[in-house]
């Protein structure tokens, strides 16, 4: 049955290669959309609806199963894609049941949320974007393509691109933060290094770009909640990554399970066909959530799931995950009129030309090489670089009198807390196949770090959650006995990610009773904290004497950690979230808009809080060095522009200090008029430089009309003339500023 469809497909894809390579992607593109028909034609109604058909294997679980005969309905043609199956015999298993005991033989694609590494995991991808370094991200996204595909995968649900600013909400541990600027460069970054330049090079794998959309904007921060917006926020801050995902090339979409003004994203048309498709022109297919489909019965949108499937369809839904609904009820909906066979026709298409691109029509198993799932998995070059994603996301919040870099000479140091070795925590939520027992803990790191005559007195101190302070005393005299203490407290892996949103962002357990006890001692004190969001930590950030900020560091995470604070390497990250004083901030960002009574301490009438200040613990941007930087001379090349020009913005940027470092120097623009409210600032542009002590060097922008463009009172994206500013600093409150004017 197999050579029947191969040699349809060949000859459907027969052309004539006497063409340029300029217009070699048009042929390819041509060659595929032949074949892609010529498949079409022979499909059953039924072998249809399979190819809309994702299901979940038994052998992981990442939500409720309900279809535990999934072997039998890859033999009946009646699914079209797996996820949760991994492993290259598995996944042969199950690709030779698809394409040798079928009529037609049309291979599976096959799926799993790699969403930081696959086997060696990255830090969490808050944490990478930390970096502020788009080529690291994009490498660590080639390297979890390469292992995933060794192991037989050729699609992965990532990347997250939604902008999340409510640190309620666990899944914030998965994007780039809260600024669109750098969630789009993030997005960009993470669909290129998993797609690579051609799906069907065996090591690169079909990206999707999710949750589409405006997920991050869950009322009071709970997951899978309700999100009511306007459209102007919706354009200007939700959907920019999505848009830059498609531009970078991105395959698939998957549909959020919260609502936008009252319409499920599931089902909503606008999102899924007026803008991703008509407007952004996307190809790719859209896949919905797990089981997002049935789930908008409960939010009250559809009377019964055969419904809630014509909604689906029709919106532009073109993929079922796990729900069944299309497998159950999409036959008799097109019987009915509901749904035309044009829709589905359409849906089968966008699915069948991903999978050709894949190379997977051309040869089933070109994922399924036994070689490469023995060489190419955690490989030494993998967990290198997996060592230097860590420490480059690390982010330096406090250094009083320069404790670190600690000596490595030091004659006795503390390790206290509860996830000093710990394993298990230290890859972070949505890990993959990781395996969190190869992990290496950060009193590993230490010990490994420092020299033969320290002496290094490790307890744990409290667990992570209880109540139990049975061993703060232990803790405690250990730090006694030491000349500095390393504090490792935070949260656990699974208090952030996906159903982990948390009202309280403080310290969980008795770990602050903890860091207390630590603190009386009088000691030096460096805390390092792990976590999948920020936390409100403002009497933690007032004790210490160090602070850093390590998130869920990945499999490398005791190297990493150790580097930094002995100095073999620099901290360089940046916050790509705002850390608030407490919860009753939240939200809390540095773009927010002014007030008609914006803050004045000395009027009780004016925008503010009783108790705390409105700014931030630590606010966007923000991250030290153990070097310094200082920043001057900030020209523009002319203060009054035309629609035409081109504006260059420098500034000097010198290192200060004793150490050799890298500076992300940031621009932001505020637009201090317009025909809708602007934000106090907006990211516009980031470098990255290295700067020797002493060295100076003039870092350059350039911004144009369209960088300062938004949507404007009447719904078109424009600018608009009127006075401006530009601010260029370390971080987004500490900046150099000059004004101009667009005419």
């Amino acid at each position: 049955m197999i050579k029947n469809l191969f040699f349809i497909a060949i000859v459907g894809g027969i052309i004539t290669c006497a063409c340029s390579k300029i217009s070699s992607r048009k042929q390819d593109e041509a060659r595929i959309e032949r074949r892609v028909d010529s498949v079409l034609k022979l499909m059953t109604l039924e072998e249809k609806i399979g190819q809309l058909t994702l299901f979940t294997s038994d052998y992981d679980v990442t939500g409720p199963t309900l279809r535990e005969n999934y072997k039998e309905d890859i033999k009946a043609g009646k699914v079209g894609a797996i996820f949760n199956a991994y492993g290259v015999d598995y996944v042969r298993q199950l690709q030779r049941m698809a394409v040798e005991e079928t009529r037609l033989g049309i291979p599976l694609i096959f799926g799993y949320d790699v969403i930081h590494g696959h086997r060696t995991i990255f830090p969490i991808s808050l944490g990478e974007s930390a970096s502020w370094d788009t080529a690291m991200v994009r490498k660590a996204a080639q390297i979890a393509a390469i292992e995933a595909t060794a192991e037989g995968l050729n699609w992965t649900f990532a990347p997250m691109v939604d902008i999340a600013r409510d640190p309620r909400w666990g899944r914030i541990s998965e994007g780039a933060g809260e600024d669109v600027f750098l969630g789009k460069c993030m997005a960009e970054a993470r669909v290129k290094g998993f797609q690579g330049r051609r799906l069907d090079d065996p090591k690169t794998l079909v990206a999707c770009a999710k949750h589409f959309a405006a997920y991050g904007a869950a009322q009071a921060g709970r997951d899978y909640h309700t999100v009511d917006i306007s459209e102007r926020t919706l354009r200007e801050v939700y959907l920019p990554p999505f848009k830059a995902a498609v531009d970078a090339g991105v395959g698939t979409f998957m549909t959020s399970f919260n609502e936008t003004a009252g319409v499920p994203s599931t089902g909503n048309r606008f999102l899924l066909t007026d803008v991703l498709r008509n407007e952004w022109g996307f190809k790719g297919f859209v896949v919905t959530d797990y089981t997002s489909i049935n789930e908008m019965v409960a939010h009250g949108f559809a009377k019964n799931e055969k419904e809630a499937g014509e909604l689906a369809i029709n919106a532009g839904v073109d993929m079922d995950m796990q729900g069944a609904v299309y497998y159950n009820y999409l036959k008799k909906s097109i019987e009915e009129g509901k749904v035309s066979m044009a829709t589905v026709d359409e849906a089968v298409r966008r699915i069948l030309r991903i999978k050709f691109k894949l190379g997977l029509f051309d040869n089933p198993y070109l994922y399924c090489d036994n070689n490469r799932e023995k060489y190419e998995v955690m490989t030494q070059e993998h967990l290198d670089f997996a060592r230097n994603m860590a420490r480059k996301s690390i982010v330096l919040l406090k250094n009083e009198k320069q404790i670190l870099p600690l000596s490595k000479e030091i004659k006795t140091l503390a390790v206290i807390g509860p996830l000093a070795d710990n394993r298990r925590e230290l890859l972070g939520s949505w890990s993959a196949a990781g395996n969190w027992t190869q992990a290496i803990t950060i009193l590993e790191g230490i010990r490994n770090a420092v020299s033969s005559s320290t002496k290094i007195l490790y307890a744990r101190g409290c667990n992570i959650h209880d109540d139990t302070t049975l061993y703060i005393a232990e803790a405690v005299n250990k730090s006694r006995q030491a000349d500095a203490v390393i504090l490792v407290i935070g949260e656990a892996h699974w208090m952030s990610g996906e159903a982990a949103s948390r009202s309280d962002l403080g310290l969980p357990g008795v770990q602050q009773q903890l860091a207390d006890a630590i603190m009386a001692v009088g000691k030096p004190v460096i805390a390092v904290l792990l976590s999948g969001r920020p936390l409100t930590i403002t009497k933690l950030s007032e004790q210490t004497t160090a602070l850093l900020a390590a998130w869920f560091p990945g499999t490398m995470a005791g190297p990493a950690v150790a580097d930094v604070i002995f100095g073999d390497y620099n901290p360089s990250a940046k916050l790509p979230v705002t850390f608030p004083r407490n919860v009753g901030q939240i939200p809390i960002y540095y773009c927010m808009k002014n007030t008609g009574r914006p803050m004045d301490p000395d009027n009780k009438y004016t925008s503010k809080y009783l108790d705390i200040p409105n700014t931030p613990l630590f606010p966007f941007g923000f991250g030290l060095s153990y070097t310094s930087f200082e920043y001057s001379d900030l020209q523009l090349s002319q203060t009054i522009l035309k629609a035409s020009d081109t504006l260059q913005v420098r500034v000097k940027v010198k290192n200060t200090g004793k150490y050799s470092g890298e500076e992300t120097v940031q621009m932001y623009v505020r637009d201090l008029v317009g025909s809708v409210t602007r934000p106090v600032k907006e990211l516009k542009g980031f470098k990255k430089v290295y700067l020797n002590p002493g060295e100076e060097q003039v870092v350059a922008f350039k911004l144009t009309a369209r960088d300062l463009s938004f949507w404007d009172i009447h719904m078109n994206f424009t600018h608009e003339p009127g006075e401006f500013k530009v601010f260029v600093g370390g971080d987004s409150e500490h900046c150099l500023e000059m004004g101009f004017v667009l005419e």
